[in-house]
């Protein structure tokens, strides 16, 4: 049998019905599974079969609903007692919202826009928090008469604004806290020095809003779970300090950062539960307060798959010999998060038995910026050609919403959910 030919036949054996991706979409958390196994050439048995039996456009992102289920389920069993707030920017399809909004997730949102696809789905508005640090007055006004009572801020000025436009209203702080372990770390466009947290909470409730708690982000796509001990040794003092002003804040919003698998392992969800939990004892003692995660990534990411084309494959000459190889998928049609190399996909093929050789890996358009992957060590077959499908793994986050609508007048990504 060809090399090629054993890539297509694993293909094929992917397609066949599996007891585990059999399964339908189950609505009760209890009865979820485990999360599919992802090895570094497998696909979602679902998504194969619908791949194998359905002609889709590409490129097309195809997400399983019934693995952003189980990924949901398994956060929710991991931190018992907190809330879920789902971070709508990750993924904000229709079948998505949902499918949480049936498993009773809440769901962070960082506009009036994605405010209103939830109260779509009949989400409670006090179910969602008005996540961003930077909001227009009017849209605060919007959401207020919309009846959302939670919002973040970072800044005396958004401060003043929340308190006109949402009179009353719960508040967090976001701090800025260090994003070491991050793949995708954050800048300092988000937070403030905690120094200044202390007295913008007391300012919260001169201005008769309601000081809630505190927030921050140790990064996305955070590999390392102690990460997080700094960030709530720094929020336990913020409390201490606010506690000496007669403010007592209840809630610690310990936002995402939560991995999906690319190229790299990452820890299970439970090694993050384990390690919040243990800072909370040390930092708290049993005087714990509320907590909130905000999973984006966590639970889409691995839940979607990117059906794509080999465009081109070409020899450049001069010094560098690895070819370049085009998709018909790139930074302006979803993968913006290979900005600097940062996130690694997984790529499989139907040649994935031939021999690989390092090459240069591109998007489609008529901008030197659609380049993936040129210092990272991207390995191709040797045999990939013009016409050839390739999957990208673990694209069901920050794609879809990363797509322009018309860039060089090619359509934005498509996408399913199945």
């Amino acid at each position: 049998m060809l090399a090629s030919n054993r890539g297509r036949e694993a293909l094929r054996a992917y397609s066949q019905d599996q007891a585990e991706g059999e399964a339908p979409c189950r609505r009760r958390v209890t009865q979820l599974r485990k999360p599919i196994p992802f090895g570094p050439s497998v696909l979602p048995p679902r998504i194969a079969r619908y791949l194998a039996t359905t002609k889709v456009p590409s490129p097309c992102l195809v997400v399983d609903l019934s693995i952003v289920e189980r990924q949901y389920a398994d956060i929710a069993k991991a931190f018992t007692g907190a809330r879920v707030f789902y971070a709508v920017k990750a993924n904000p399809d229709d079948a998505i919202l949902a499918s949480l909004t049936k498993l009773g997730s809440s769901f962070d949102a960082a506009s009036i826009g994605e405010i209103d696809m939830c109260l779509k789905h009949g989400v409670n508005p006090l179910s969602i928090s008005y996540g961003n640090t930077i909001k227009k007055q009017a849209d605060i006004a919007a959401a207020y008469a919309r009846g959302v009572r939670l919002y973040a801020f970072d800044s005396i000025g958004e401060l003043e604004k929340l308190a006109v436009a949402a009179p009353g209203a719960k508040v967090f702080c976001r701090v800025l806290t260090p994003n070491e372990g991050a793949e995708w770390p954050l800048s300092r466009k988000f937070g403030c020095e905690p120094e200044m947290a202390i007295d913008l909470m007391a300012r919260a409730k001169q201005l008769g809003l309601d000081a809630y708690g505190i927030s921050f982000h140790v990064g996305s796509q955070q590999l390392d779970p102690t990460q997080f001990d700094v960030a709530i040794g720094t929020t336990a003092e913020i409390f201490r300090e606010l506690a000496k002003r007669g403010i007592e804040l209840r809630m610690i919003n310990v936002g995402g950062g939560f991995p999906s698998r690319y190229l790299r392992d990452v820890p299970p969800i439970e090694d993050y539960a384990r390690a919040i939990d243990a800072s909370l004892g040390k930092w708290f003692g049993h005087d714990k307060p509320e907590i909130i995660v905000e999973p984006g990534r966590y639970i889409v990411g691995d839940a979607g798959v990117i059906q794509a084309e080999v465009v081109l494959v070409a020899d450049k000459g001069g010094t560098d010999k690895r070819p370049w190889v085009y998709l018909d998928v790139g930074k302006f049609h979803g993968l913006a998060e290979t900005m600097d190399e940062a996130i690694k996909y997984r790529i499989v093929t139907l040649r994935d038995g031939d021999e690989k050789a390092p090459v240069i890996l591109a998007g489609p358009t008529c901008d030197s910026a659609d380049t993936l992957y040129e210092k990272s060590i991207c390995r191709l077959p040797t045999t990939l050609k013009a016409g050839d499908k390739v999957w990208i793994l673990s694209t069901g986050a920050y794609t879809t919403t990363y797509s322009s609508v018309a860039f060089n007048g090619m359509p934005p990504l498509a996408a399913v959910c199945i």
